[in-house]
């Protein structure tokens, strides 16, 4: 299933959990890999390991996602091979609520969760020009449903569901914007919650990981498809 054949796809926070499953889905599916990450060069090196050993190119990049930091990232990416899809998977999770969240922990969600994506479409857009490419931003549930946990978070989530159909828009024809709204797929990474998570998913279930590759190539390779979010949460944004 060579679907991604002969293209090159740079996907940030791919070194570990989700990011790690999304290289590893586009690699068998034929891809090269510019493998991004912010502070787990073990687990990006393994990463690409699995990369090379499935016979695909795979290049890692360590850098912080500010705004220079985006702009650059794209640019060492693309002057070792220029790619043909970008995917938008690095973010942060924080839990502060209306009445504990500060100045710092908003502004850093929104650098990560909302900005760095809109610079690095803006940068992979303009190198891009005439040619044709794709951009996938991982969302959540909580952006098309927002509640009152996990405020800063969810509030950039929902800012970036809205980016993704603005860029869509903005960047048509020659560049598809879709985005991945996930649910229940890895039990938190703190060991809090677990299956008590799946007492509100309809389909009363984890996703696989599988799934969300085989999701995220979906969207790579449906050239007919833009500003659409393809939820895979087992039905949480109904509730």
């Amino acid at each position: 299933m060579n679907e991604l054949t002969g293209q090159t796809v740079l996907i940030t926070g791919a070194a570990r959990r989700i990011g790690h499953a999304l290289a590893l889905a586009a690699a068998r599916a034929g891809a090269d890999i510019h493998l991004h990450h912010g502070h787990s060069a073990k687990e990006a090196q393994s990463t690409a390991d699995e990369i090379n050993g499935m016979g695909r190119k795979v290049w890692i990049f360590q850098q912080d996602l500010n705004q220079a930091g985006a702009e650059t990232l794209v640019e060492r990416a693309w002057q070792i091979q220029p790619f043909t899809a970008l995917v938008n998977n690095a973010a942060i999770f924080g839990d502060e609520t209306w009445d504990n969240a500060t100045l710092e922990s908003w502004q850093r969600h929104l650098q990560i969760n909302l900005t760095a994506p809109f610079f690095l479409a803006q940068a992979f857009a303009r190198r891009l020009e005439m040619s044709r490419g794709s951009i996938v931003n991982i969302l959540d549930w909580r952006a098309l449903r927002p509640g009152a946990d996990h405020l800063p978070y969810t509030i950039s989530k929902a800012a970036l569901a809205a980016l993704t159909k603005s860029l869509a828009e903005a960047l048509a024809p020659n560049i598809r914007v879709n985005g991945l709204a996930l649910g229940a797929i890895l039990p938190p990474s703190d060991g809090g919650a677990g299956d008590s998570i799946l007492v509100k998913v309809p389909a009363g279930r984890w996703a696989s990981l599988d799934e969300v590759g085989r999701a995220l190539v979906f969207l790579l390779r449906a050239s007919d498809m833009t500003g659409s979010i393809i939820h895979l949460d087992g039905g949480r944004h109904l509730i």
